[in-house]
């Protein structure tokens, strides 16, 4: 077992909320389509606060519910697939913003695997003796990234940010009891954003840069979910020696009220062992596996001594499935 225990954990959700009726004002839907497609009845959306924004508020709350100062931390990781810019990475910009001097800052780019990628990173992290804290999160700003009158994408989508602080704790039996990290790269146009292209030519025409909006292929997307995802829950629970019946909880990456189902369905498991958030935030990517242990810790349905599948899938495609003592 890989020692890591989860401290604390916080969410912050943007003030704007967008129903799917109001959607349904610029592009051709309806609540209804929405709803019975995906399970999503309304998201929330960042106006002018940019990703980092977002994961500095998340990093405060957990700092202040920690009752610890920023200067003990000793490594900042944010996961996103919507960064403020390509460089600086949003950590680093989190790191300033908290005066964490003493902690290293990075991003990971892993889409909606991204908290679990991370959480794996952490452990391993922290088996450095001089490594004592740990600040995890998945923040995403993904309307800056959507077509928003692309009704294959645009209804699927909200921001947010949510995390955790980690560290080694050799009184409990918290950590992590199984892996299972995948990456299919040949699907690697299943799922895109923010593409560039190189010059075609020297000197360039213009010095415009493009970037391309969210494209999905839907159906791809479903198809690698609902097959992989079962395969990926197996292989992490015979890593952790455990059968998928002493999992007590599944947290999956809030992608689709469908797939979650189906994935259930695949492991002859009862659906209520798959907590959905969905329905109020719509899939928020990184930050959706930490958002929803977040609300099921604060509700206490999560409790110590329980143990969790995590398990988030998409861009890469990529799958990260993770189970943890908690």
């Amino acid at each position: 077992m890989e020692e890591l225990k989860i401290i604390q954990t916080a969410g912050f959700i943007p003030e704007k909320e967008v129903k799917n009726a109001d959607l349904a004002q610029i592009m051709s839907t309806s609540d209804e389509w929405i709803q019975t497609r995906t399970g999503i009845k309304k998201r929330h959306i960042s106006l002018q606060a940019n990703t980092s924004d977002l994961c500095i508020k998340v990093a405060q709350k957990l700092l202040e519910k920690s009752q610890i100062s920023a200067q003990m931390l000793d490594l900042i990781i944010v996961a996103t697939m919507s960064p403020d810019s390509t460089t600086p990475a949003t950590a680093a910009i989190v790191q300033g913003a908290l005066n964490a001097k003493n902690a290293y800052a990075f991003d990971i780019s892993a889409a909606c695997a991204g908290f679990v990628y991370g959480l794996k990173t952490a452990a391993n992290f922290l088996k450095d003796p001089k490594i004592k804290y740990v600040l995890l999160i998945g923040g995403e700003v993904l309307s800056k990234l959507v077509a928003w009158d692309d009704r294959s994408t645009a209804v699927l989508f909200g921001d947010g940010a949510a995390g955790a602080l980690l560290a080694i704790d050799q009184q409990t039996e918290s950590g992590i009891l199984g892996s299972d990290l995948k990456t299919f790269g040949q699907f690697n146009t299943s799922l895109t954003a923010a593409k560039t292209q190189p010059l075609s030519e020297f000197p360039p025409k213009t010095n415009e840069k493009r970037y391309t909006p969210f494209m999905m292929d839907g159906r791809a997307v479903y198809n690698f979910a609902t097959e992989q995802v079962p395969r990926s829950l197996r292989d992490a629970c015979q890593d952790a020696g455990l059968s998928l019946a002493e999992i007590d909880l599944f947290l999956l990456h809030q992608a689709n009220e469908r797939i979650i189902k189906s994935i259930a369905k695949r492991l002859d498991l009862p659906l209520a062992k798959f907590p959905l958030g969905l329905a109020e935030l719509g899939n928020t990517s990184a930050a959706s596996i930490p958002l929803l242990l977040d609300d099921l810790i604060q509700s206490k349905k999560v409790t110590r001594g329980q143990t969790l599948a995590l398990c988030g899938f998409g861009g890469g495609l990529t799958i990260g499935t993770l189970i943890i003592k908690f």
